[in-house]
Order: C-alpha cells, then sequence, then structure tokens
C-alpha cells in the first residue's frame, strides 16, 4: 500500500542568530516527483520534505552528541492559546510555517492540545481551559488555528495534526471507578466534552484540503488489554462522528505519543510459554495482548477498519524516546526458570512498570523518522520532541495551568496505575514542555540504534558483523513454496535483517527469523543458506545450508499447520454461520501468526451479496484476529466464498494450539444461509481435524485441500 523510505536532512540558513540551524528534512523515497500537496495523497508522508523546528535544532545541536538529531523533523505543540500567536521565547504558529517555506519543506507537523479539563489523569499536563470551556476551545483556540492553516499561502504544505493526546483513552480507562481513576475523568465523560472537542477539531481542520488529521491512541500498556481495546475504538468513532466530524475527516491514528513503549520487543512474544505459563502470565505484560507498539498500532489499526473507518487509514508511532539502548539493553531472552525471568530478562523497555510515563531513567532515541516503515503504518515520527521534560519533579509556581504530578517524583511510590511501584523518574525536571538538558543526554546516551558519534554508534566505526544464523529450519511446505525460520543472530549494535539464499542465489530479504520462498517446482529439492546484517552494512558469515524438498503436486497442504473445527450452530437455515476453529502447530519449530491464513468456504445462496462478521470468543484475543468474507472465484459446489481469519501478530510454538476461536458470519440483510452443502461445513460438535478448511502460510496452502 504505501513505500518505504528513511526521513533524510539538508541544512538551510534561516537566520544568523540560529548559526544556520534551520534545516529541512527530505523524506528520500524511490518514487517519482512527489504531488502537489494541493493535491490530496494516501499517505502525507511519502516524497515529503518535513520541517525542522529551528527552536529545537539549535536546543538539540548545543548538548553534548546532539549534532547527531539535530537535524530531526518533529511536531511544534500548540499546548496553550497563547502559542498561537508565540512569544519572545517561542515563534507563533505562523511563524513556523513560514521557516517552513523558507526551508523549502512541504510537510508541517503539529500537535492539537488544548481541550477543556485537558488530560484528566495527569496534573502535570493540565491544560489552560477548565471543563465546561467548550466555547473558549472552539472561538479561542481552534478557529484561530484553522484560520492560519487555511491561508493560501500554506496551500502547498501537507500539514499534519495529532488530535489531542491523553484525552479520548483517558474517558475508556480513568473514568470508571477502576484503579487509578479520577474524579476529574469522571466529569469529562458524563460533559462529552473531549468528545466534542475532538469532534470539532477534526471537522473544522478536516475541512482545509491539505490537513491530514490523526487522533491519539495512546499505547499498548494503556489499551491492549481486551477490556479496553475494542471500547477505545468504538469511544474514537463517537467522537469522530461528533460536533459536525465523519470518518472521512480522519487519516488516521497515532499511538506512543510522548511515551516510552518499546518500538519492537525483539526477545519474546506474547503466544510464548514457560514452563506451562503464557508469556501474559507474566507481571510485566500483566495479561495483555501486545508486547510492543508495532503489534499493537497494526491490531487497532484492523480494529477501527471493522468499527468504520476508512480502510486505507494509517497509523503513526512516536519512536523519539522508545529506544531502550546502551549497555543496559538485553541482547536476548531472560532465563526459562519462570515466566517472570524470561521476560524481565528479554524485555528492552527498563523501565520499572509500564504505566510509568514521566521523564524516565535509562530511555533513549529511538528509530529516526521514517515513511511507511511496516504494513499499515504511515510513519514513525518524533511527535514528542526529544529534550522536553514530561513534567515537574517538585511543585513550580507558573501560570501554564500545568500543576505537579508525583508520577513525576522520583522519589513517589506509586499509584493504582503502575502498580504501586517508584517512578522511574528522573530528578530535577522543569515544567513540561520546557527544556530538560539532562533528560536530552540521557536520551542520547542510549538511543537505539546507536547516533554517530557516541558509543555503538555505528557508521565508520561499526566494523564487526553479526554472527551467522543458526538452527534454520522448515516450517511448512507445499508443492510450490517452502517457509523457513532460524534462530536469530546477534551484533554489537544491533541485526537489522537477514538475507536469505537459495543454491547460492538471493532470493528475497527479511527483518523477521522467517521467510517463504514461493514460485518452486513440486517435488524438487532445494538448499538454503540465510545471513544476517546490521545498519553499517556488515554481513555475517552464512548459516549452515539446509536441503529441503518440495512435495508433490496437488490441492492439499502438507505444512506443520492444522486447523480443527467443531459446529456451533444446530440450524443449517438459520441467519448465521457460527463455528469454532482452532489452528495447531504440529511441527517442531515456532509459526510466525501474521504470515498465517485460514479459509472457510461457503455458498450464501440468495440474498445480499455483502457480509458482516464478527469474533465472540478467541483465547488469544479477538483483538489478536483479523476476519472478513471474500469471494473465491471457485465454481465448486458450495465454495463461492470464504471468510477468512488472520492473526495480527505473535508466534504459535512448536505444538501448541491458538485455542478456541468462536466465529460468526451473517448477511448484510440478515437473510437466511443453507449451510448443508456448504464446502467446509462439518457437523460435529466436538474439534477434530478439518482438511475441507485451508491454511495459508504466506499465501502457500499449507493445511487441507482447497476446492
Amino acid at each position: 500500500m504505501r513505500t518505504r523510505g528513511t526521513i533524510t536532512h539538508r541544512l538551510r540558513s534561516r537566520l544568523a542568530a540560529l548559526s544556520a540551524l534551520a534545516m529541512g528534512a527530505a523524506l528520500a523515497v524511490a518514487v517519482p516527483a512527489p504531488a502537489s500537496a494541493a493535491a490530496r495523497v494516501d499517505n502525507p508522508y511519502v516524497g515529503a520534505t518535513a520541517y525542522v523546528n529551528p527552536d529545537w535544532s539549535a536546543k538539540a545541536a548545543a548538548e553534548p552528541g546532539g549534532s547527531a538529531i539535530a537535524d530531526e523533523p518533529g511536531f511544534v505543540w500548540m499546548d496553550r492559546i497563547a502559542a498561537i500567536e508565540g512569544s519572545s521565547e517561542a515563534m507563533s504558529l505562523r511563524e513556523h510555517l513560514d521557516t517552513a517555506l523558507d526551508q523549502g519543506a512541504n510537510l508541517f507537523q503539529v500537535v492539537i492540545y488544548d481541550l477543556p479539563g485537558r488530560d484528566c489523569a495527569a496534573l502535570a499536563s493540565n491544560g489552560e481551559l477548565g471543563p465546561t470551556e467548550l466555547d473558549r476551545y472552539k472561538d479561542e483556540y481552534i478557529d484561530p488555528i484553522s484560520e492560519i492553516l487555511a491561508d493560501p499561502a500554506y496551500a502547498n504544505l501537507r500539514i499534519v495534526t495529532i488530535i489531542e493526546p491523553d484525552s479520548l483513552p483517558n474517558i475508556v480507562t480513568n473514568a470508571g471507578g477502576s484503579a487509578g481513576s479520577t474524579e476529574a475523568c469522571a466529569t469529562m465523560k458524563a460533559n462529552g466534552n473531549y468528545e466534542k472537542g475532538v469532534g470539532y477539531a477534526l471537522h473544522t481542520l478536516g475541512a482545509i484540503p491539505n490537513v491530514y488529521n490523526y487522533i491519539d491512541a495512546a499505547h499498548h500498556g494503556w489499551l491492549g488489554w481486551d477490556s479496553n481495546f475494542v471500547p477505545a475504538a468504538q469511544e474514537f468513532k463517537k467522537a469522530a462522528t461528533s460536533e459536525g466530524a465523519t470518518v472521512s475527516d480522519v487519516t488516521g491514528f497515532i499511538v506512543n505519543t510522548a511515551n516510552y513503549s518499546a518500538l519492537k520487543e525483539p526477545n519474546f512474544k506474547i503466544t510464548d510459554t514457560v514452563n506451562g505459563a503464557q508469556v501474559r502470565q507474566s507481571k510485566w505484560i500483566d495479561w495483555n495482548y501486545y508486547t510492543d507498539e508495532l503489534s499493537f498500532a497494526q491490531a487497532l489499526r484492523t480494529e477501527l477498519v471493522s468499527q468504520g473507518f476508512a480502510s486505507n487509514i494509517g497509523m503513526l508511532i512516536d519512536t523519539a524516546r522508545n529506544g531502550w539502548g546502551g549497555s543496559d539493553r538485553p541482547t536476548g531472552p531472560g532465563p526459562q526458570t519462570s515466566v517472570d525471568a524470561y521476560v524481565d530478562g528479554g524485555r528492552v523497555d527498563r523501565r520499572i512498570h509500564a504505566g510509568n510515563w514521566c521523564n524516565q531513567s535509562g530511555a533513549g532515541i529511538g528509530e529516526r523518522p521514517t515513511t511507511a516503515p511496516e504494513p499499515g503504518i504511515d510513519a514513525y515520527v518524533w511527535a514528542k520532541p526529544p529534550g522536553e521534560s514530561d513534567g515537574n519533579s517538585a511543585p513550580i509556581d507558573n501560570d501554564e495551568g500545568k500543576g505537579f504530578d508525583r508520577m513525576c517524583d522520583p522519589t513517589y511510590t506509586g499509584n493504582g496505575r503502575n502498580g504501586n511501584n517508584l517512578t522511574g523518574a528522573l530528578p530535577n525536571s522543569p515544567l513540561a514542555g520546557h527544556w530538560f538538558s539532562a533528560q536530552f543526554q540521557e536520551l542520547v546516551r542510549n538511543a537505539y540504534p546507536a547516533l554517530d558519534g557516541t558509543p555503538g554508534g555505528g557508521g565508520d566505526d561499526d566494523t564487526q558483523a553479526p554472527t551467522a544464523p543458526t538452527g534454520v529450519t522448515v516450517t511448512a511446505k507445499t508443492s510450490g513454496s517452502v517457509s523457513l525460520s532460524w534462530t536469530a543472530s546477534t551484533d554489537d549494535t544491533g541485526v537489522t535483517g537477514y538475507d536469505v539464499y537459495r543454491g547460492g542465489t538471493k532470493v528475497g530479504s527479511t527483518t523477521t527469523t522467517s521467510y517463504t520462498d514461493t514460485g518452486l517446482t513440486a517435488s524438487t529439492a532445494y538448499n538454503y543458506t540465510v545471513k544476517a546484517k546490521d545498519a553499517a552494512g556488515n554481513v555475517s558469515a552464512a548459516s549452515g545450508a539446509l536441503s529441503v524438498t518440495t512435495s508433490a503436486g496437488g490441492g492439499t497442504g502438507t505444512g506443520t499447520l492444522k486447523v480443527q473445527y467443531k459446529n456451533t450452530d444446530s440450524s443449517a437455515t438459520d441467519n448465521q454461520i457460527r463455528m469454532g476453529l482452532q489452528l495447531v502447530n504440529t511441527g517442531s519449530t515456532a509459526v510466525n501468526l501474521s504470515t498465517v491464513k485460514v479459509r472457510y468456504w461457503f455458498t450464501p445462496e440468495a440474498g445480499a451479496s455483502t457480509f458482516g462478521t464478527a469474533c465472540d470468543y478467541a483465547a488469544i484475543g479477538c483483538g489478536n484476529l483479523t476476519h472478513g468474507v471474500q469471494s473465491s472465484g471457485s465454481s465448486a459446489a458450495g465454495a463461492s466464498h470464504y471468510l477468512e481469519v488472520g492473526f495480527g501478530s505473535g508466534t504459535l510454538a512448536a505444538g501448541a494450539s491458538t485455542g478456541e476461536m468462536q466465529l460468526r458470519i451473517n448477511k448484510s440483510d440478515w437473510s437466511n444461509f443453507n449451510e448443508a452443502d456448504d464446502y467446509s461445513r462439518s457437523t460435529t460438535t466436538s474439534y477434530a481435524d478439518a482438511p475441507k478448511i485451508g491454511v495459508y502460510v504466506t499465501g502457500a496452502l499449507s493445511w487441507g485441500t482447497a476446492p
């Protein structure tokens, strides 16, 4: 859907007083010359040149090691009404936009952040407007911003907005009497002003053709539980259809804004088990369904589409402060003595508790701003500029409406939102949004990937190749494909990917430890090796060779996965098809679930040709599943359509099962089916192997007989 590209940079002079530190940031992608920003585009980051805030850039460049990132683009925060007009210490919104034009940028990023009763769960980021001051929010804040952004002088800028961080998620999690709930959040839930304010901002700013609105969607450690995941998506839909707004005013969503959750946890998966205990049972994960922001963002996107948002919405992930590098970064899984030891020893997020959010000790710069790095992800961005404080560690009088939150106090022993743990906050921090030199230097030291000029920073100083991959094995094969997996390599700065070779010829690359080679000939032997590589271009020695012979030709999968089925609907002629499914790994190695699809073939007979699908229960969580109906194109009896079930992330361990997944299908007009002749249907009411339900791995049939 979108093209991958890394945000690169070029310097342009603006003012001598800023020592030529105004800089433009070019998104380097292998595409033709970018279309005018006046023409609406799917992903505003593709082919764009992003604005670098010279105010932030000058502060960053003045810090030790800061020149390595001083030319990175980031968001400008409009955190109070006065910020629109600026001050002697900060440029106005219009001055920022004019400077973006001077830089030759065509992408400008801004945070809209001044809701009534702002951030009802965190005193440090309270705002200037009271809970009932919705009219002031509209008249004195959103309308003036809209008037400036709509100026024809800025029509060729793609303007990306983040709409109100830490607002709607608080309505879901902190307004219902649970641990960490607040009276302020209950007030905002009751008066609806978060929803009305967000809706008004979406509607007003979305009317400007070159504005791209992204709604803040918290992070996996906030909304990753089943009790929060779907209700949050429903809350976002409610706000996006308030005050005249529609889902067409929403370009996408952003996760991890101003937070520290790891982009990827490379050393364990949510489906791993230790001595019979699931990773979800560890104290760190605490029954969450997600371990990191990438898996959460991709799964949330799927749920948002199912709630009625456009199918091409994109996600942003704030990676400014979630690198977690440095000497404390684990290089592999923890010991398997217990599930807590396994997770705590391997997790790269080194916070004391995932609920800790203020000026975290040990944090580091994360992935640099990058365009379309993963499916469904529009960009990695820097929403919270590194070096700007999350909040003050002791009371400070101010006229900005910002209070003292004990979560910013390193001596505080915690509350229900962080499991009553120490906060892990750095000492001596200033007000939220003010420059915090000690934090910036800590982020630079602990950057991952490391920065040039810092220990482990790569570039010409990194000459050490990764270790060779080991344990290359077959996870599935068909007559035309072979699926491989292997044990991860290690490296002094970090492995960035793997190249797969067939008979000495490179056939593909992957950033994971699995790969499927397709387009092969039936009953033919092939030899495979794998090499690892790092960010500096160092390449490992080849793994040991593996010889694989493809299966004989035919329509039946012969892989190591199988699907089991039970009929959960006694009537074959009602208006829904109901079933229970479970996927079983019969092989000796784990399978990457994101590559797996399950297909149940059926025929709808008369009535509507569009369908609804639902997950009523899943042992691995309905939020981890995708489901929908497609036309099969098959003329076989009972198989004109199929329900396809996918998995957002995770692995299925050798010998393990996903557990039960209860699914159902209905026609959009709710007319009746006649299931009696459906290809995949069986009358069994207990789980049994289902050879007429297909399992596909990376598009190749791995189990079952296709119609």
